[in-house]
């Protein structure tokens, strides 16, 4: 009887550990009962093992962080994060940082989707449920057989013709002298079309201080920054935020004209920053804090980012690219 019990552990053991491996993988996330659309991601690997490990891209913050605490208990993947969830705003610098929050994420395998949910811990009303589905693959690779397109002006100098705010309520974007400009606290700005390969050459300007934020296909930020001088990091301009560095930082002073060119193949992004090239085909594994959707295998719009703080735009022009063999 002990070595059939024995036997019947080891079976129900293999069998976890079996079940446990559905939650390795990357997923896109879709977040439900929020405010505004938004999306997340997960990485999960070494579930059904000792060493199992999480990174994520999420609220609040946005960057890639790799997970603290992330278990597998009876079918169910948690994990957790120490955060300020509802951080209020200070009056002076000196001001107390209010104390950090306890987020709880739990999901489990539904039919080969993640059904997930959140809740900060004593808060109920934060409740908020989640759906994952596996990354798809993205097939396209910027091989040198992408041929450039006629180009589309997406902004004409004159009005906001060809786009629409993300968020209603919000300070308006103007155009005066042939720039477009957001007011403080202004809604992202979505162009009308939606694109999947292309190569897009943007001119900005920010001042002291600025920050603002590209967004390819409506998930993928790439950095503005005034930090010229700085070393490069996952948040510095030009950067795929919270993902890819720079090779090099090439950003001009605040208040100056400066010109990117990025292009976009599949996942692999290349980016030239005032005539240097400081990414040359690196991969994103996922969508960053601006994503609107989770759907990466679908094309998307530019994003204009218009909250996070002063930026000029005086042109928006874009190339689609379309295979040539």
């Amino acid at each position: 009887m002990r070595l059939f019990l024995a036997a019947l552990f080891a079976v129900s053991c293999i069998a976890s550990t079996v079940e446990d491996q559905q939650f390795n993988g990357r997923w896109d996330i879709t977040v439900k009962g929020d405010n505004a659309p938004r999306a997340w991601w997960l990485e999960v690997s070494g579930a059904g093992t000792d060493s199992i490990k999480g990174k994520f891209v999420g609220a609040p913050g946005g960057q890639l962080d790799d997970i603290p605490k992330i278990s597998v208990y009876d079918g169910e993947l948690r994990f957790t994060f120490d955060r300020r969830y509802r951080p209020e705003p200070r009056v002076s610098p000196r001001d107390p940082k209010p104390p950090l929050q306890k987020g709880l994420y739990w999901a489990r395998v539904d039919n080969g989707k993640l059904k997930g949910t959140f809740e900060i811990e004593g808060e109920p009303a934060s409740y908020l449920e989640w759906t994952g589905v596996r990354v798809p693959a993205i097939k396209d690779v910027d091989d040198g057989a992408w041929k450039k397109g006629d180009p589309i002006n997406l902004f004409d100098g004159h009005d906001l013709t060809g786009w629409s705010p993300f968020l209603s309520g919000r300070p308006a974007w103007t155009v005066k002298q042939g720039i477009l400009t957001n007011a403080s606290g202004a809604s992202d700005l979505e162009s009308d079309k939606k694109f999947w390969n292309f190569v897009l050459h943007v001119e900005y300007r920010i001042g002291p201080g600025g920050n603002s934020g590209i967004g390819l296909r409506g998930r993928y930020e790439v950095q503005l920054m005034d930090d010229a001088g700085k070393p490069t990091s996952t948040h510095g301009n030009g950067a795929i935020f919270g993902r890819i560095a720079p090779l090099v930082n090439a950003t001009k002073d605040p208040g100056e004209w400066q010109v990117f060119e990025i292009r976009l193949v599949g996942r692999q992004v290349s980016i030239m920053l005032n005539g240097i090239r400081i990414m040359d085909r690196q991969t994103i594994d996922g969508p960053t804090s601006i994503a609107l959707d989770a759907n990466e295998g679908d094309p998307g719009p530019i994003l204009l980012q218009g909250d996070q703080g002063m930026v000029e735009f005086r042109k928006i022009v874009l190339y689609p690219l379309t295979k040539t063999h």
